[in-house]
């Protein structure tokens, strides 16, 4: 630390504190949120915490200083961890046969005008005819009267009887079976359907966990907020891992084939996606390219997920990032059992 200026001492200083905390956060997905609410809010920043000690290493590089070995060692360490942030190859094989599935977060169609445009409901719904997926899973769903989707088969449900918001599947293959773990205590919840194709029964969750309740529009971060931001995320932590509880139990009763997708309001770092990700493969990072951001937030956040059994075939993986009528980006997937 000698030969560092005092500019690098205080760089160098910053560097071990978010190097340290990125070493912390290799244990998140192994601490439950029940216990530890606040550690589990780091999970959100590890995107960050990754890119930010690349940029330390690279720093150091170019200055030609041994403090580069910090940020570099603790990276290694987490190498298979921090590939869930960033894939290169991808992979694009074109399976008629494959199974294709669309998870897509609509934000209720723009029901409340987030968004100054009156033809959000239309762009998505001709989105989602274009990449006519097999199956389409919505969270935040609203019975839209005017446009429609072409499916044989669905399932809509709603939170409440007289209400329009909730869950829906749409299928291509006969559903010979549906049903809702009805989440206790929230406006969110977890559906499935079993369908039918070929020789196969296949079942498909849709999964919307507790909102984080993130405001794409302001800095949900600053001072001002952070007391309060910090507060409601602990909850909803604690909230979302009871909810996997409840789903873990519900799966143990299925012995076939399944998916597992939705929005998960949560990383692909966290104790909630570990549990749920378990003895699955995760369609993005077999087959996707990129940072697979499917949250416009100003750092990269993937928080909706399709998972598959361990013995499929992922033939393809895409987010579509350009599709701006909603705060979640549609994710599509192929898949082969």
């Amino acid at each position: 630390m000698k030969k560092l200026s005092i500019i690098d001492k205080f760089i160098y200083f910053i560097n071990t504190l978010l190097a340290l905390a990125l070493l912390v956060s290799y244990l998140l997905p192994y601490i439950s949120p029940e216990k530890f609410p606040f550690l589990a809010i780091l999970s959100l920043f590890v995107p960050a915490l990754i890119i930010i000690n690349s940029l330390f290493v690279l720093y150091w590089l170019i200055k030609l200083k041994k403090q580069l070995l910090l940020s570099t060692l603790i990276l290694a360490v987490g190498w298979s961890f921090n590939s869930s942030l960033i894939q290169f190859s991808g992979k694009e094989l074109s399976n008629k046969k494959g199974l294709s599935i669309m998870s897509y977060n609509v934000r209720m169609f723009n029901r409340w005008k987030w968004i100054d445009n009156d033809s959000i409901g239309k762009n998505i719904i001709n989105f989602v005819k274009s990449k006519d997926a097999d199956i389409v899973l919505f969270q935040e769903y609203y019975i839209l009267e005017k446009e429609k989707l072409d499916y044989e088969y669905k399932y809509i449900k709603t939170q409440k009887k007289d209400n329009k918001t909730g869950l829906a599947i749409y299928s291509k293959y006969p559903i010979i079976n549906k049903g809702s773990l009805n989440l206790e205590n929230t406006s969110n919840n977890i559906i499935f359907i079993d369908i039918v194709k070929e020789k196969d029964t296949v079942r498909i969750y849709n999964f919307h966990l507790q909102s984080l309740q993130l405001n794409t529009n302001e800095e949900n971060f600053g001072q001002e907020n952070s007391e309060k931001l910090i507060a409601r995320l602990k909850e909803s932590f604690k909230i979302q891992a009871e909810q996997t509880k409840v789903f873990l139990e519900h799966e143990k009763a299925w012995k076939g084939k399944k998916i597992v997708a939705g929005d998960f309001n949560n990383t692909s770092y966290s104790w909630i996606y570990n549990q749920i990700a378990n003895d699955k493969k995760d369609t993005f990072l077999e087959a996707g390219k990129g940072f697979g951001k499917t949250f416009n937030y100003w750092f990269p956040l993937r928080i909706d997920f399709i998972l598959t059994d361990r013995n499929t075939s992922v033939n393809s993986y895409q987010s579509f990032q350009k599709q701006q009528n909603s705060d979640h980006f549609p994710i599509l997937t192929n898949i082969s059992f």
